[in-house]
């Protein structure tokens, strides 16, 4: 089932709600790999929130998600990239992360992320042509090499 949604850009007046978003979404990963605590999931959102690189996912006027896609010298990072539990598994995901992705392959830049060890959110990223890098303990580090349009 595909979810009608719409993008715009964060303000500084989302900080709090996006923030209260991630430690909701990341708690049951973070959890499992025992890392879980609230108050700092929280803070690095606010330590890590620019405005200028960041978009709030509405659903029928609502805070439905965030994404972020930070510049960096040799491509972006994808960064703050949650849905609420129940936008999950409706497209919205998918459909946000093809526009962007869309945006980074027509300006020839890779784009790199980073997700937690066994989050679900992983095959989203492999279907969407990431590929891993690296790895460690708690984070999985991919890149997406931008495809040209062509290929498309």
């Amino acid at each position: 089932m595909t979810t009608t949604w719409t993008l715009r850009p964060a303000t500084a007046a989302d900080v709090e709600p996006i923030a209260e978003l991630r430690a909701e979404v990341m708690r049951p990963d973070l959890e499992r790999l025992g890392r879980y605590d609230g108050a700092r999931v929280r803070q690095r959102f606010r330590d890590g929130f620019v405005a200028a690189h960041t978009w709030v996912i509405e659903v029928e006027g609502r805070l439905a998600g965030s994404v972020a896609l930070r510049p960096a010298e040799d491509g972006h990072w994808l960064e703050h990239f949650y849905l609420a539990a129940g936008q999950q598994g409706r497209g919205v995901g998918g459909a946000v992360l093809r526009g962007l992705l869309a945006d980074c392959d027509r300006a020839g830049r890779p784009v790199r992320l980073n997700v937690l060890q066994g989050s679900p959110a992983r095959r989203l990223y492999e279907r969407h042509g990431f590929a891993l890098t690296s790895e460690d303990p708690v984070d999985v580090f991919m890149l997406r090499a931008p495809v040209s349009p062509a290929a498309l």
